[in-house]
């Protein structure tokens, strides 16, 4: 049985800023209105022709009750340990506590591309555990046809709100604010992981997002507060950096 959030207030945070993007050191969720915590940010970005070039700018927001949940096990590791550790971003995607994605935009991104980029990484995803089933492949169908006439400009977000249910809640936001509330659900808890595990799993598509968790998370069940981060610039070259790794 998961902790009651409603009964744990919210770690002490700071906000980061990705490559001029802000995210707030705690927000509300457009699916449950629940309060949630930022976890981490990073980019998303490939090297091309030698330069490094950001797609996009990746937050993820946690229940309260994901600190004490995830303490269990993994308290007492540092930073770097809990990088390295599969078991431990796994034990992220499937914990009993509601996790919220903002992926804002750097370049122009059509629904369509973003969709497919995303169920191509979901189907790798579960091909690898042995869990891909026609429900799944429904679930991609819906998920593909809520993103098909939409566009994304820079600045533009793209929202996913994960709930312990397995109800992957979406959402879409012209600037970087978040809306009140969700557009089109998908209730399909595997494609719900899939989404957040393509991005902070194994083979992610943001290691810089992946970082910046363990970083904060560590600091969190050692310390119970996230000390000040670097600025805008510093902290982005270094998330650029690992990512490209």
């Amino acid at each position: 049985m998961s902790l009651s959030s409603s009964l744990l207030p919210l770690p002490s945070v700071t906000q980061l800023q990705i490559d001029s993007v802000t995210f707030a050191p705690a927000i509300s969720s457009p699916a449950s209105h629940n309060p949630l915590f930022l976890g981490g940010a990073g980019v998303r970005g490939l090297d091309m022709h030698g330069k490094f070039v950001i797609f996009t700018v990746i937050g993820l927001y946690l229940e309260a009750n994901a600190v004490p949940s995830l303490s269990v096990k993994w308290k007492g590791k540092t930073r770097k340990e809990l990088t390295e550790s599969v078991p431990f971003f796994r034990d992220i995607v499937t914990g009993e506590f509601e996790k919220f994605i903002k992926v804002t935009m750097k370049r122009p991104l059509t629904g369509k591309e973003y969709s497919m980029k995303v169920a191509k990484n979901c189907v790798m995803i579960w091909k690898s555990l042995g869990i891909y089933t026609q429900s799944e492949a429904k679930a991609l169908q819906r998920f593909l046809k809520i993103f098909k006439d939409q566009t994304f400009p820079p600045g533009a977000s793209i929202l996913f709100a994960l709930s312990p249910k397995g109800y992957l809640t979406i959402a879409f936001s012209k600037d970087d604010t978040i809306p009140k509330a969700g557009q089109a659900v998908v209730k399909n808890k595997l494609l719900a992981e899939a989404v957040l595990e393509s991005i902070i799993g194994k083979n992610g598509v943001s290691p810089a997002t992946r970082l910046s968790l363990a970083e904060r998370l560590a600091q969190l069940m050692n310390h119970n507060k996230v000390k000040e981060e670097a600025k805008d610039l510093s902290l982005g070259d270094k998330l650029a950096k690992e990512n490209n790794k």
